[in-house]
């Protein structure tokens, strides 16, 4: 077969083979097969140096016509599958606007983050301001400058975390009175709530980490009187009008006299259930009148001004108020728990 009739045959059989091309792949293949540098016009004009002379312009000539007509067809070729894709992805990207939107699922506050910041709330209302301190505390601010001595059980390994021989984990907020009293003159009055630690074993109603919020009030003339008030008024807020508080006699080595606040149980309101033992009273905090030697350690002359504290649980305050039975709840991070809130 001469050279001539070979690109005919070439011709045919690329008009043939592009016809049947579907994808851009075997469109590649394609021109490598008849334009490569091993391609089949390629071989064809490497047989042009046995030609004589006046044949070799005519069959150069009819080979640059192939490469122009297959570079058309590769052309053509490329813009149909291209466009056959194209609408092929915008059918499968096509979106339905008269479809429902897709739920965005958004985040919102930790009932401890609620309540506590509902204690703030109230407590700036009745004047106080917010301190606060570190949880890595010394040994003297969280004991020795509370009037708690170094034989105090409170001080033992079993119930503290200790870091070294002088500091440790604070197992109250109560140091941030000290802090603040060491800086500040009177009169004083904070609220410091607040992370704390205890070597506690982790059950429904115990947990290692928990949460406190302290109070200090230091002022002239400050008596039992302000401190009933103080509290009640809080109460009321969280619980509701009708939620009765009592003060019983306790001892803690930082005031003097101490009581726990008990209000009447937020469940049967007083008349006696198991949350409550059938006592009708839930007890919510430790408070009193700041010791005169706490005074005096702080640099604060107890004949002329003093004060009175007050520390609650906030964890318990949560559980109380919504009604939860363990606070391991409140640690978990289990979504459905958290999104009744």
């Amino acid at each position: 077969m001469d050279l001539k009739n070979q690109l005919n045959e070439i011709e045919r059989k690329a008009e043939e083979l592009f016809e049947k091309i579907d994808n851009l792949d075997s469109l590649e293949a394609l021109r490598i097969e008849f334009l490569g540098k091993k391609g089949r016009i390629t071989e064809v004009l490497k047989e042009m140096a046995k030609l004589p002379a006046e044949e070799k312009p005519l069959i150069g000539q009819a080979a640059n016509n192939l490469k122009n007509r297959i570079n058309n067809m590769l052309a053509e070729k490329k813009a149909e599958l291209e466009k056959v894709l194209a609408d092929q992805r915008l059918k499968e990207e096509t979106i339905d606007v008269s479809l429902p939107g897709k739920k965005i699922q958004i985040g919102h506050k930790h009932p401890l983050t609620l309540v506590t910041d509902q204690i703030k709330d109230i407590f700036i209302g009745l004047g106080f301001t917010i301190a606060e301190g570190p949880e890595i505390e010394n040994e003297y601010n969280n004991f020795e400058a509370l009037n708690v001595p170094k034989y105090h059980p409170a001080r033992d390994l079993q119930d503290t975390f200790y870091i070294d021989d002088d500091y440790l984990l604070r197992t109250h907020t109560s140091p941030v009175q000290i802090r603040t009293m060491a800086v500040e003159k009177p009169p004083i009055w904070i609220i410091a709530p607040g992370r704390v630690y205890r070597s506690d074993d982790l059950d429904a109603s115990h947990s290692p980490v928990f949460h406190q919020v302290e109070g200090l009030v230091i002022d002239k003339g400050i008596s039992f009187a302000d401190l009933k008030g103080t509290i009640h008024s809080f109460v009321t807020a969280v619980f509701g009008e009708n939620t009765k508080t009592r003060f019983r006699p306790s001892y803690f080595p930082f005031t003097e006299p101490s009581a726990e606040v008990d209000i009447s149980c937020v469940i049967c309101e007083g008349e006696g259930c198991r949350l409550c033992s059938s006592t009708g009273w839930l007890e919510v905090m430790g408070s009193g009148m700041v010791h005169p030697n706490v005074l005096e350690m702080a640099g604060i002359d107890p004949r002329e001004y003093s004060g009175f504290a007050f520390g609650m649980g906030i964890d318990r305050i949560t559980m109380l108020k919504y009604g939860i039975d363990d606070i391991r709840l409140l640690f978990t991070n289990d979504k459905r728990f958290l999104q009744q809130f």
